[in-house]
């Protein structure tokens, strides 16, 4: 289901810039005891769990709008399966995933509330920018067209108890992060009419490979030990993730999150999650890429087949800028440009790799999470970090807090009147 190449990030293929086999086979020494004893998670427990309660709200439902109000974890796991799987004839999905005054009130007003659900998310209850954006919708539609998935305590579990809006939960050892394949991601992917039965299988697949004992045969822990041993030994701190399709591109965005939040803990530890877009990028990023800082790695994330596939037609025969396309697909032309700069940073000795995955569809997409889930784990045991926790997200919700008077949070000190560093 998913095939990880990872030839152009060694030494055979670009030189010095890339690893030895050595470089692995010590590591894998070194932590390959700690990851195969590794407890079973929270998250890997989603796979298997029965969706029927999910997917009978969902029937009843069948609504034209799918509003997710929700941040962070709360959101782009729902957004990456809205934007991958293509819902039913007429279907919309939208995130409010942020208090953008303008973007919250404009999608506010122009949708009808007898033809939307509401799913409200956050594991905590209490997250203000959720609550925030719940409050508003509230003011325009009834509380019949709300549906709620949060933890087992907080405000918004007693206030939909309250209301009698239907609850969803997120288990408790779950993290927002790794909560794609809960009713966070599914619920909504549901009510679009995307296959979640097919989506958790794909997962279940998943974690049958990500238990490999053969470290050389465990995409998960290469997935995490390449792009951990480049920054270590090779100073490439900076991991890109460039799709070659645009229906994928939330999926990065999803990984995204999951790599910075999950392993930067520490002044020592800490890639950097970069997003791309094939080949969109390759007019914007590839040039630094290229020639700039040899601080970087870029995943490729390549499906071997696309839903559609467009020829290019034969009406300008004759123009030389035009005769060698004629006749092509689409799928042909982005392989090609994928492929020409897969050489091209290949020959400039900066480290590259490639997911493929059959096709898009919700198969590969589970097990695509799944994997991506597991790699992020593996890689927070090597970093010597907890990838489940999130410090430094709590301290700046705490300093808001604060700026907005909310009871027993002191307020914030005052800076000076007037800065003296603003032109």
């Amino acid at each position: 289901m998913i095939s990880f190449d990872y030839f152009r990030s060694m030494a055979s293929a670009i030189g010095s810039q890339g690893l030895e086999d050595k470089d692995l086979e010590r590591e894998i020494l070194r932590t390959g005891q700690t990851v195969w004893n590794l407890p079973r998670f929270g998250f890997c427990e989603l796979p298997y769990a029965d969706p029927g309660r999910i997917l009978h709200f969902a029937r009843e439902q069948k609504p034209r709008n799918v509003v997710q109000i929700g941040i962070g974890g709360s959101a782009l796991g729902a957004t990456a399966i809205a934007s991958a799987l293509r819902p039913r004839e007429g279907a919309r999905y939208f995130a409010l995933d942020n208090v953008d005054p303008e973007e919250t009130a404009d999608l506010l007003d122009q949708l009808r509330p007898e033809e939307t659900i509401y799913h409200v998310v956050t594991k905590s209850g209490e997250t203000t920018e959720t609550l925030s954006t719940m409050m508003l919708a509230l003011e325009r539609a009834p509380v019949s067209r709300f549906v709620v998935t949060t933890g087992s305590k907080g405000f918004l579990r007693r206030f939909a108890q309250e209301r009698k809006i239907p609850i969803f939960d997120i288990p408790e050892n779950v993290g927002g992060r790794f909560s794609v394949l809960s009713p966070v991601g599914l619920l909504p992917a549901a009510l679009l009419d995307v296959d979640v039965e097919t989506l958790l299988a794909g997962a279940r697949e998943a974690d049958e490979t990500c238990r490999k004992i053969d470290p050389h045969r465990n995409p998960a822990f290469l997935l995490a030990a390449i792009p951990y041993l480049l920054d270590r030994l090779r100073s490439k701190p900076i991991h890109v993730m460039m799709p070659y399709a645009r229906a994928l591109r939330d999926t990065a965005d999803w990984w995204r999150q999951l790599w910075a939040e999950s392993l930067g803990k520490s002044p020592s530890a800490g890639p950097l999650p970069v997003l791309a877009l094939g080949a969109t990028d390759q007019h914007s990023q590839i040039q630094l890429y290229n020639e700039g800082p040899n601080d970087k790695w870029i995943l490729f994330l390549v499906p071997e087949r696309y839903r559609s596939d467009p020829v290019v037609p034969s009406l300008l025969s004759g123009e030389p800028a035009c005769d060698y396309l004629q006749g092509k697909s689409f799928s042909e032309i982005l392989r090609a440009l994928q492929r020409g700069t897969e050489d091209s940073l290949t020959a400039n000795g900066r480290p590259n790799a490639t997911i493929s995955i059959p096709e898009i569809d919700a198969r590969a997409l589970g097990a695509l999470f799944y994997t991506l889930e597991m790699a992020t784990t593996i890689a927070g045991t090597l970093y010597g970090v907890d990838p489940f926790d999130q410090p430094g997200v709590e301290a700046g919700k705490r300093a808001a807090f604060s700026y907005l008077g909310r009871a027993g949070y002191p307020p914030p000190s005052s800076p000076p009147a007037e800065s003296p560093y603003r032109v």
